[in-house]
């Protein structure tokens, strides 16, 4: 997530100096913390759900957005890296407490957040449905949803995945399309072994 703190900021001050900043930050109880870069196999993932969801939503009310958009959650502001929104047109331009679909891709400096405060913070918004958290290490999308109560669901190479709240199920396959890991490797030389093609 962050490579360093600065001193406190007010609300107001935070958002003030965020739509001047070439950097983006995220604002956790007062303090503010540098966003660092992403891996390609971070953006892969991201596009291709954003792909999908653009798609799937392209007639519909509901919007995706990616990464720019700040969520505010429980009076903090995060950078999710996909994010849905049904309902906000009286929304601020730069962030949103509506979503319906967050979608955090986890890495080894960011998994911890995304799986504790951010998802605490997060589950306080009414509108949200499900969290989704997708590993770029390793093949596994874990699911929240809030009419299960947040329990987690997971889902691998080989099985299909639902976002209830869009009416949307994907192949887990083509959420990791042109991700680089060892399950992914693993899976295309096995559909080639079974096809009888070299990768």
């Amino acid at each position: 997530m962050a490579l360093h703190a600065h001193s406190y900021l007010t609300e107001a001050e935070y958002l003030h100096g965020e739509q001047a900043s070439d950097i983006k930050h995220e604002y956790i109880d007062g303090d503010v913390y540098a966003m660092a870069g992403a891996s390609r196999n971070h953006e892969r993932i991201s596009r291709n759900i954003l792909t999908v969801l653009t798609i799937h939503l392209k007639d519909l009310r509901c919007e995706p957005f990616m990464s720019d958009i700040k969520v505010k959650a429980d009076g903090h502001y995060f950078y999710p890296d996909v994010i849905v929104v049904c309902d906000d047109e009286q929304g601020d331009d730069y962030y949103t407490e509506k979503p319906v679909i967050i979608v955090e891709v986890l890495s080894k400096g960011t998994r911890r957040n995304d799986k504790s405060l951010k998802m605490t913070a997060y589950k306080t918004l009414p509108s949200l449905q499900e969290y989704v958290l997708i590993e770029q290490d390793c093949v596994d999308v874990e699911v929240c949803r809030r009419v299960n109560g947040w329990v987690s669901e997971h889902y691998f190479l080989g099985d299909e995945v639902t976002f209830m709240s869009l009416d949307l199920t994907l192949a887990v396959a083509d959420i990791y399309a042109r991700v680089t890991n060892e399950d992914m490797s693993d899976y295309l030389q096995q559909l080639a072994n079974e096809q009888g093609v070299i990768p």
